[in-house]
């Protein structure tokens, strides 16, 4: 991985990167030095030796920056960035409420099919500001009644589920509520290097958004009390192997490959892949027996073949012999 320090070294470090310009913008040509630096600095163009050359494959559009936010939409993907670097990315009451409206302006937006989740300045976030607890003795307290009373959590919007999916891209520190930001997505991006953890047990502070919920069911209980018990840490080939993480990437490569998931699911007929998340949910946390999962599956099934987009994937197999020998076209 190149260690950039200035326009300059970017000039030379980009003269050994080994894919092509044209692959990220159409117009190569016409991207100045000085735009590439950016992107690069931003962890939008990971310049690196060993390129699998899956790198998002166009410009980003100018972010919409809303303080300690930043949001960005492209090819029908919203991304949503954490933007306190130099707090690696902890969350004050200000950047949750953030989070919240721009997760609520993802879910209304209909030109928006998958979110990306992620954190600026190299780690993924590092939980909740500390220094926001430390405002007053009973400021924990205060917190969490807020949160009861408006129906919140103190890191923004973990108490919701999504009507649509979101990819987490972690990188860097991804530690007590930070970890339970990441849990709180469908997908899970996490580069190798990438350290997980339940940090808050060190410092005697309860799990408040979601962590005792999602985690045991994603990894068992064994596993879970082990990292909510220890409070240890782990890394992002542990997460995988544990099933925490969906894709383990290079260090540096977690929003291009995030990216490119989204690109992915995007490209996918939408109805029955939506229902079938959301049987998926409902199983997982609501139901209250097999049977019951089970015929709200049916119902979803049932919702999802009402508006008859699925005549269309016979079709496909049927008439068009797409899927047989391995030949599938999404579109």
């Amino acid at each position: 991985l190149f260690v950039v320090n200035s326009i300059e070294h970017f000039k030379d470090s980009m003269m050994n990167v080994p894919f092509k310009l044209k692959k990220i913008f159409p117009s190569a040509k016409t991207v100045s030095l000085k735009k590439l630096f950016h992107l690069h600095v931003n962890k939008i163009i990971p310049t690196r030796t060993n390129s699998t050359g899956n790198e998002p494959s166009k410009k980003f559009s100018d972010a919409e920056k809303k303080d300690s936010v930043i949001m960005e939409s492209i090819d029908r993907i919203a991304l949503i960035g954490i933007n306190r670097p130099e707090k690696r990315n902890a969350i004050d009451k200000r950047t949750a409420q953030l989070l919240i409206e721009l997760f609520n302006d993802f879910e209304k937006n209909s030109t928006l099919d998958v979110a990306v989740l992620y954190g600026k300045g190299g780690n993924f976030c590092s939980g909740f500001d500390m220094k926001e607890l430390a405002k007053s003795p009973d400021e924990m307290k205060i917190l969490i009644e807020e949160c009861l009373r408006t129906k919140t959590r103190p890191l923004g919007p973990t108490l919701k589920q999504f009507e649509k999916p979101v990819i987490a891209a972690v990188n860097g520190y991804a530690v007590a509520g930070g970890l339970e930001l990441a849990l709180m997505c469908d997908l899970r991006i996490v580069e190798e290097t990438a350290i997980l953890g339940m940090y808050n047990r060190r410092f005697d502070i309860p799990m408040t958004d979601g962590g005792s919920v999602r985690l045991p069911k994603m990894i068992g209980l064994s596993r879970a009390l082990d990292l909510i018990i220890t409070g240890r840490q782990i890394n992002g080939k542990i997460a995988f192997d544990w099933g925490l993480a969906n894709r383990i990437v290079d260090t540096g490569t977690a929003l291009g490959q995030a990216m490119n998931l989204a690109r992915i699911i995007g490209t996918l007929p939408k109805t029955s892949l939506l229902n079938d998340r959301n049987s998926v949910y409902y199983s997982t946390f609501e139901s209250c027996n097999f049977e019951d999962a089970m015929q709200f599956e049916l119902r979803n099934a049932n919702n999802a073949i009402s508006n008859g987009t699925w005549q269309k994937g016979v079709k496909k197999f049927v008439v068009d012999g797409q899927g047989r020998h391995g030949s599938f076209k999404v579109n």
